[in-house]
């Protein structure tokens, strides 16, 4: 009977100690983690505020490859739920409660396995001039049990190290979408984009003349359909679209000095006859891709024209015009796609 009542006594001993621990112990936490990106806050944006964009830089995906995922409902919008289950990674589920875009981001966590718990996930953007500053925290109230748990857990340490690891992995993401970014707005020209190019050198088969404006039309038309006709009959495969290439182009007088030519291969230009056959050797060039009526290239030429004065490169002797668009099979002539093509020396 005595031993019965010690036992009782060690047992209330160590519920009451439970208890006084359970009371002294922190009632909520927080574990954070911040970074600066270099990079604007709606990049960064970008791969915040979706489940699928967290999941690319999150720490916990390449602790369990094998990890089942899936996600529900309209991603980055109030309501869309990401869950997974993994041997490692255990059973949970985060749901988007709250999105500012470029701002915040809130999740509500809910752990099913191995621990249930429900804490909240916030995603925090501050811009610092052409840089952000993201604060990624987690948060939540501990329970009775987690209480005591939090007086002998270092969360911070054991959580702490995993944001720093994704949050590094979210700065190269996000800083190499900057630097895209940049990269295409650098070849923005009066809305076209402007790329430079390594171009191989191509002959081309057909006839060059002054020609009034009037009449390119109709010069176009006989002088390509008599070179695709030569071509042809040689069996030989252009190697290109049709083009024109424009040597001197008079406003005054309203004509260019011109060539309509089909691109061949080197290696035929021996079977080729009858017309002139002339060399644009390779080299690099300043290429839009135009959609539209030829009518409506002028603006193309001009934002070409732009971008290599402000680069400081010298215009070659010759501008092309690739006419990739069939208009005998491509009626609608928004559809039409002229490469212009501006070979530099």
């Amino acid at each position: 009977m005595r031993a019965l009542k010690t036992i009782l006594i060690i047992l209330l001993a160590l519920l009451a100690l439970f208890v006084i621990l359970a009371l002294m112990g922190p009632k909520t936490f927080r574990v954070e983690r911040s970074t600066v990106i270099a990079a604007a806050p709606e990049v960064v944006f970008n791969r915040v505020g979706k489940l699928e964009e967290m999941k690319n830089w999150g720490p916990w995906q390449a602790m369990d490859k094998d990890q089942v995922q899936h996600i529900e409902g309209t991603d980055g919008t109030v309501g869309a739920v990401w869950k997974w289950e993994g041997d490692t990674v255990g059973k949970g589920m985060q749901e988007i409660t709250a999105i500012v875009p470029n701002k915040s981001v809130r999740t509500r966590l809910t752990f099913l396995e191995p621990m249930k718990a429900v804490n909240e996930g916030t995603y925090d953007l501050e811009p610092l001039g052409d840089s952000t500053r993201i604060t990624w925290g987690l948060q939540g109230e501990n329970g009775f049990l987690g209480r005591v748990m939090n007086l002998f857990m270092d969360m911070d340490a054991m959580i702490g190290p995993d944001f720093e690891r994704g949050l590094g992995n979210l700065k190269l993401l996000a800083e190499a979408d900057a630097k895209a970014i940049a990269e295409q707005q650098a070849k923005m020209v009066d809305g076209f984009e402007v790329n430079i190019v390594e171009r191989p050198a191509l002959w081309y088969l057909g006839e060059r003349k002054r020609v009034k404006w009037k009449d390119m039309d109709a010069f176009y038309s006989r002088v390509l359909g008599k070179a695709m006709g030569i071509t042809h009959a040689a069996g030989v495969q252009p190697a290109a679209a049709p083009s024109g290439l424009f040597y001197a182009w008079d406003e005054d007088g309203q004509e260019a000095d011109m060539m309509a030519g089909i691109p061949v291969p080197v290696t035929a230009t021996a079977k080729l006859k009858g017309m002139t056959l002339v060399e644009v050797p390779a080299g690099k060039a300043y290429v839009i891709d135009h959609y539209g009526p030829y009518a409506n290239t002028a603006k193309a030429h001009e934002a070409i024209d732009k971008k290599i004065k402000a680069d400081g490169a010298t215009l070659g002797p010759v501008v092309i015009e690739e006419y990739i668009t069939d208009p005998a099979a491509e009626p609608d002539t928004s559809k039409w796609l002229t490469r212009v093509v501006y070979p530099v020396k």
